[in-house]
């Protein structure tokens, strides 16, 4: 493999889903899905690929590929991977699988939207050039725009259009910030145009332009996120959109604000992070409590775990903001974990909504009895949504609150409260949904038969979540050597940024 694809590696994982995205166009629903799943497939084989060939024992950009596009403003084709952006493109490449997989309603809609998205967020992890990053950055809100707006529940329309102002409108304040920043290295280093991260990396802007800089491409991020307050959208989005849309929108579109946090605001205003540490921490600690807090009142599962989500983003955050190898080596952890439980979750969710046409939680009692094997596979990912030992999630929130607690002891143990809140009411969940006695009347009898067991896919997909949750969990050490790599590169970067 290293000899038919050494220098466009990353173009391949890129543009070959968006391409072969065309012809579902012209397929029935009944050749739509083999085809789809196929894509998906042959995409997650080559990111194992470039898995295998990567030197795992270096934290420094690999694959790079470079190509002048407007030579004269500066925007250039240029991608690399590190160990950080690798991760990413695993869990991209893992569960859009599983997404394609799992689909079984407007198969064809679904999957080029999973297609499309599938390279934009390739572009996204991969991108050295701020520009032909802000240009992937926007181009994914359209998928998800269409899933939400065409097949979402309830005011969907209205949810979609907030969540796509709310993103969009923020990310202008982020374009901004790239355009002036790429104006203040041109004067600083008296050249044209730039928009690469390595000219950005070689200038440090004086104090006051550095925290208007950081606040524009701190608000880009943080809706992305969402960090509190900038979370209205939130409820929205997840609460209508279709279950596919809610799995893409918590496994991974979250994770490009947290992604870009790593990639562009700690390598590029560590300074900024430094100074205004409590209060960037005291956002993060109030995500985790305000969104712990919000989800234990929610009657709705999708809606539940979209506030659990932000609530243990809120406990990456505080990683990255240690500024140490264990804090942001375990947000980026958590970052993969979050992706696989959250997925998983909102699919589990999704099987109720197929039979049962409902997702509230007094809707259901006594699951248990109909789908053993449904709750069992819930009960693994709730455990590790709580961060319970032996599951993946307690692996990357553990290594985050350790790196903050260096930090900030006492708000490393008001967040670590997330453990105890997100136990309360999943548990909670898990005892009203699935414990009880069997239903009862003729409504609710028909209701429990609708419960039927999983089909073979939807135990494929759920087996193989849980799967890599417990590997993870058990043996962490595949993902954390890389990441760790990575991360020391980046850290070791900062301490000249900080100094200067």
């Amino acid at each position: 493999m290293d000899a038919l694809l050494p220098h466009h590696f990353l173009s391949v994982l890129i543009f070959f889903p968006i391409v072969a995205c065309l012809p579902i166009f012209g397929l029935s629903e009944k050749h739509a899905k083999p085809y789809g799943v196929l894509v998906t497939a042959l995409e997650l084989a080559l990111v194992v690929g470039l898995w295998v060939l990567f030197d795992k024992d270096t934290g420094v950009l690999q694959f790079e590929e470079f190509a002048d596009l407007v030579k004269q403003a500066g925007i250039n084709y240029h991608v690399g991977v590190d160990g950080i952006s690798l991760i990413l493109l695993v869990l991209t490449a893992f569960i859009l699988f599983l997404l394609a997989l799992y689909v079984s309603q407007h198969i064809k809609d679904m999957l080029i939207c999973i297609l499309l998205l599938e390279g934009i967020l390739m572009g996204v992890f991969t991108s050295l050039n701020l520009i032909f990053f802000y240009v992937f950055w926007e181009v994914s809100l359209l998928p998800v725009l269409y899933m939400i707006g065409r097949y979402g529940v309830g005011p969907k329309v209205y949810s979609g259009l907030k969540f796509f102002l709310y993103t969009f409108l923020a990310s202008l304040f982020m374009l901004l910030a790239i355009l002036y920043y790429a104006h203040a290295c041109s004067l600083a280093l008296e050249t044209p145009f730039n928009f690469d991260l390595e000219t950005f990396n070689s200038v440090v802007l004086p104090p006051k332009e550095r925290l208007w800089v950081f606040i524009a491409f701190f608000v880009g991020i943080a809706v992305k996120i969402p960090i509190f307050p900038l979370h209205n959208w939130l409820p929205y989005a997840y609460g209508n959109a279709p279950v596919i849309g809610s799995a893409v929108l918590s496994a991974l579109l979250l994770k490009m604000g947290t992604y870009a946090m790593v990639r562009f605001l700690l390598p590029l205003f560590p300074n900024v992070i430094l100074h205004y540490f409590l209060p960037l921490s005291v956002l993060a600690l109030l995500m985790v409590l305000y969104g712990g807090l919000l989800a234990s009142a929610q009657k709705e599962m999708k809606r539940l775990i979209a506030y659990s989500s932000m609530s243990h983003m809120g406990v990456a955050l505080l990683g990255l903001y240690a500024l140490n190898v264990e804090g942001v080596g375990g947000a980026v952890f958590t970052m993969f974990s979050h992706g696989l439980v959250s997925a998983g979750l909102f699919i589990l969710v999704g099987v109720l909504l197929d039979r049962c046409n409902s997702s509230k939680i007094v809707a259901f009692k006594g699951v248990a009895h109909s789908m053993p094997a449904y709750a069992a596979f819930f009960m693994v990912l709730l455990l590790a949504n709580v961060g319970m030992p032996l599951t993946s999630g307690f692996v990357g929130e553990f290594l985050s609150l350790l790196g903050f607690f260096k930090s900030s002891p006492f708000i490393a143990f008001l967040a670590g409260t997330t453990i105890i809140l997100s136990a309360i009411y999943m548990l909670v969940l898990y005892k009203k949904v699935f414990y009880g006695a069997e239903p009862q009347g003729f409504y609710t009898l028909k209701k429990a038969k609708a419960l039927t067991p999983l089909t073979c896919s939807e135990k494929s997909v759920l087996a193989l979540l849980v799967a890599a949750v417990l590997f993870l969990g058990i043996y962490p050490k595949p993902l954390l050597a890389p990441i760790e790599q990575s991360v020391q590169v980046l850290l070791e970067s900062l301490q000249g940024r900080i100094n200067a």
